[in-house]
């Protein structure tokens, strides 16, 4: 009975949040958990006969299972859109999950490169290459812009307004964003694209796309990480290093530097201003360490 409601429920994601594809199936993915659940222990109960202690059972059995407080938070919060679709089709009068408590979560500080470091990963790309001079692009383009590797894969040449120093970004949720874009990367784009970009035979559909490989194909999410993670080993640092490390970077060097935390926010595409917030803690971190160095009353 359950399959009307999430055929509906996936219409509205798609239509009215205007959520990716893969979004949408991770909501999906969690209705799916709770619909197993109830077909488990032979709950034969729709929508809107579901009541609070059912849920908080539900989530009670999802931690038996192992599952990190953080799976179990993103479960609660696909129930409770699940819900919100529930009240405005009127499939259910009232909403049981409006008391339902998540798991408290530990927020965790992500890894960040000094200025330092994010230089001593640039010097090892060897610029005197095909791949090097777009792999320096692609680098500084990420550091310089503090983009998400799906848009950095997805970037269009049509979206490049290097003449004012723009750049037009589609992330998530087919939301558009003009983030500026520094010398450097501006410098290191038109290098790529116009010594070496020119003279790869572009595969018909990736005419506009701006990183290509060899064979004239977008760029893989994949194989960004792997060109990052050789760059990061021939430097010497042993952090954990991703894509996300140079966002996380270029967010946190924009705060330390005393950036307004809307501005940062609008260059990240954060929907909600809690989400940049991370970064002030990381700046109080900086503070710390900072008194720590240099207060002579914190070297007692």
């Amino acid at each position: 009975m359950w399959e009307v409601y999430k055929k509906g429920f996936k219409a509205y994601l798609q239509l009215e949040k205007s959520l990716s594809d893969n979004s949408v199936q991770a909501y999906l993915h969690d209705l799916e958990k709770f619909t197993q659940y109830l077909d488990l222990y032979g709950f034969k109960k729709s929508p809107q006969d579901i009541l609070l202690k059912d849920l908080e059972q539900f989530v009670k059995w999802v931690s038996e299972l192992g599952m990190t407080p953080s799976s179990q938070a993103r479960i609660i919060s696909g129930l409770r859109s699940f819900y919100k679709y529930c009240l405005l089709e009127e499939v259910s009068k009232r909403d049981p999950t409006a008391l339902l408590e998540a798991p408290k979560l530990k927020r965790s500080l992500p890894d960040v490169l000094s200025f330092q470091e994010i230089e001593s990963i640039i010097s090892k790309i060897e610029t005197g290459t095909p791949e090097g001079a777009r792999n320096k692009a692609i680098i500084e383009t990420l550091y310089s812009c503090g983009l998400r590797v799906s848009e950095l894969v997805n970037l269009k040449i049509s979206c490049l307004y290097m003449e004012i120093g723009f750049i037009r970004v589609i992330g998530k949720g087919d939301k558009e964003r003009l983030i500026p874009i520094g010398s450097a990367a501006i410098k290191y784009i038109n290098l790529y694209k116009n010594n070496v970009r020119v003279h790869v035979p572009v595969i018909p559909g990736n005419e506009d796309i701006l990183f290509l490989n060899r064979r004239g194909r977008k760029l893989s999410r994949v194989m960004i990480f792997i060109i990052i993670k050789d760059l990061a080993k021939q430097a010497g640092i042993t952090k954990n290093i991703s894509p996300h490390t140079f966002r996380h970077s270029f967010a946190t060097h924009l705060v330390e530097g005393g950036a307004d935390l809307r501005a940062v926010q609008e260059m990240l595409g954060h929907e909600s201003i809690t989400t940049t917030e991370i970064y002030t803690h990381l700046d109080r971190e900086y503070l710390r360490k900072t008194l720590e160095q240099f207060h002579p009353g914190f070297q007692k």
